[in-house]
């Protein structure tokens, strides 16, 4: 941080805009993004990222900055930002309705009837609140609402007051899709009975867009619509018309999500010392790109205000690299996994760490059983992002090595769960590693792993048993552990190592790092003439990377070659 600079608050957790501005935290200013949202055609805005990816932030922002009721605050809030120094005409000039739609009962559709009618009935009295100075008889609103007005209709009563007062309303909907992703995580007959019955004629969430559609033509001037995916869009057109999606469009790539030089200003800012993040923040973090005519890709802004928060609390380098929140959209995928086209695609991506697809704008709940929809899922839910395009081909990966490690704990509970007796004593696994990182001896884990693993996978997993699907599980065990940081498919000059491990940036001690190149050989293919063959290939390619710019004279580096026969016989060399 510079000299006599103050430092600032770090925004973990926070949201609120308001709260930001006016309680010393470090804000990236995202504003110039409103210039482009005010100048679009429709009326009607649509914008999708993954979860803990800035939405609310954002859009608690725009409130703010159209809202007639903070006129007077605008030089405190944006005075200092680029839209202070360039606002927009409508800056100011709206009576703003804030939806949310997350936290909604899904259990039957009774039950989410009523917790929509009274979160409606909350939003309005919230804006009957917010308002009363321009509003001389809001008491008298307030009441009716829940004696005339029950459920969506509730909200004709803020139609009502903006004709009457001769203002414009903008209508914000957050979460606009977190009760549909609720129903896709119970993975139920009935949930998809209640996703159809609320979201098609007659339902309360197309009568909720029929009245919105209904309010464009008189008293709504805009509606912008985030979430985290598209799958409602195809589900609501026919009751309100959203057709400027901006999920995909290049203009929005970096509107949400931190680029490099927006990570270093907040470090700068926060006061955060760059010598206690003695992590590769792009391996672990980086990576989002949503279009591939996108300009700079961008990190997630939970895991760096979460790594720098770590730092920040302790003033030391952090032992816990990996925000555990990052794995609340588990349940989202659950049901899903049942079906196996869908197993062998998130096999497939685990293995590769990519796959070509196209993404798709919009799509149906009843699309998700199918393979080129649920890859898009994926990308939605953050678990991809676009890598490049080969004939005209997007082909997506992996962002980072935090996310990869979620497909690896898919890959173990699809395993365990297929396979009851596939128990794992982590107190063995713990003390197998330490033999291997402290000691240089690997036999102790590779046994490990053959036992407990390996010998006990169900017959639909020995489908995909080979090489890749022996590595992802060996990286899921290793990554278990804090003794390592783990990298697959390193590029190095003489090509892409299996497995490299890179001691932790907390454990100096360590003295050993590890090249692992890993071969498989069936059963009925194992000839000693096979095996002979495999051994030197293995041999080869150690003998490239020890040669490699990364590892040439480096004596703390140990090379092992490991070949699987089968999924209980293995043999390994350690090539010197």
């Amino acid at each position: 941080m510079e000299t006599g600079m103050q430092k600032k608050r770090l925004p973990y957790g926070a949201s609120n805009f308001e709260k930001i501005r006016t309680e010393n935290f470090v804000y990236i200013d995202k504003t110039r993004y409103i210039e482009l949202l005010e100048n679009e055609n429709n009326d009607n805005l649509f914008f999708t990222r993954p979860r803990k990816f800035g939405k609310s932030l954002f859009f608690t922002m725009l409130s703010h900055y159209y809202d007639i009721k903070q006129a007077d605050r605008f030089e405190q809030l944006f005075g200092d930002l680029y839209i202070g120094k360039h606002p927009t005409p409508r800056h100011n000039s709206y009576m703003v309705l804030n939806l949310d739609f997350s936290g909604l009962d899904t259990s039957d559709e009774k039950s989410f009837n009523i917790s929509l009618s009274y979160k409606m009935q909350e939003y309005v009295r919230g804006f009957l609140i917010h308002y009363r100075d321009f509003i001389p008889d809001w008491k008298n609103y307030n009441e009716q609402i829940t004696v005339e007005q029950p459920g969506v209709k509730a909200l004709l009563t803020t139609f009502n007051i903006a004709r009457l007062l001769n203002k414009k309303l903008y209508i914000i909907i957050d979460e606009y899709d977190h009760f549909a992703n609720d129903l896709i995580a119970q993975g139920t007959y009935t949930g998809n009975t209640i996703y159809h019955n609320i979201v098609h004629a007659n339902g309360s969430i197309r009568d909720f867009y029929e009245i919105l559609k209904d309010g464009s033509k008189t008293v709504i001037d805009r509606i912008v619509l985030t979430g985290v995916t598209p799958i409602m869009l195809d589900d609501i057109t026919s009751g309100f018309n959203i057709s400027n999606n901006l999920s995909l469009d290049p203009r929005y790539n970096e509107m949400l999500g931190f680029t490099e030089d927006e990570v270093n200003l907040l470090m700068r800012e926060a006061g955060v010392d760059p010598d206690m993040i003695k992590v590769d923040m792009e391996y672990y973090y980086d990576g989002y790109l949503f279009q591939s005519e996108g300009e700079n890709k961008v990190y997630n802004p939970s895991m760096m205000l979460y790594l720098f928060d770590q730092v920040l609390k302790f003033g030391r380098k952090t032992r816990n690299i990996i925000d555990e929140n990052l794995k609340t959209d588990y349940g989202r995928l659950q049901m899903l996994m049942q079906n196996e086209d869908n197993r062998k695609q998130l096999i497939k991506i685990t293995k590769d760490n990519a796959i070509e697809s196209e993404v798709i704008p919009r799509f149906p709940l009843a699309k998700l059983q199918e393979n080129e929809y649920f890859v898009s899922l994926l990308f939605y839910l953050g678990l991809l992002t676009v890598d490049k395009t080969e004939d005209n081909v997007p082909r997506l990966k992996i962002p980072n090595y935090s996310i990869r490690t979620i497909y690896w704990d898919y890959i173990k509970e699809m395993t365990a769960d297929g396979n009851p007796d596939v128990l794992i004593n982590m107190n063995d696994q713990r003390l197998a590693l330490r033999e291997l990182a402290y000691r240089g001896n690997p036999s102790l884990f590779i046994e490990h792993i053959s036992k407990n693993i390996f010998s006990r996978l169900s017959n639909r997993d020995l489908i995909y048993f080979d090489e890749k699907y022996i590595k992802i599980m060996i990286l899921n065990g290793l990554w278990q552990s804090n003794l390592y940081l783990t990298i697959s498919e390193l590029e190095v000059s003489q090509g892409y190592t299996d497995i490299y491990m890179q001691r932790s940036h907390l454990l100096p001690e360590i003295p050993y790092e590890w090249v692992w190149e890993i071969k498989y050989l069936k059963k009925e293919d194992a000839t000693e003439t096979a095996l002979k063959k495999t051994r030197e290939q293995s041999r080869i390619q150690l003998k490239k990377y020890h040669d490699s710019y990364r590892f040439a004279d480096r004596t703390d580096v140990r090379y092992l070659s490991l070949i699987f026969i089968g999924k209980d016989q293995f043999e390994m060399e350690e090539i010197i």
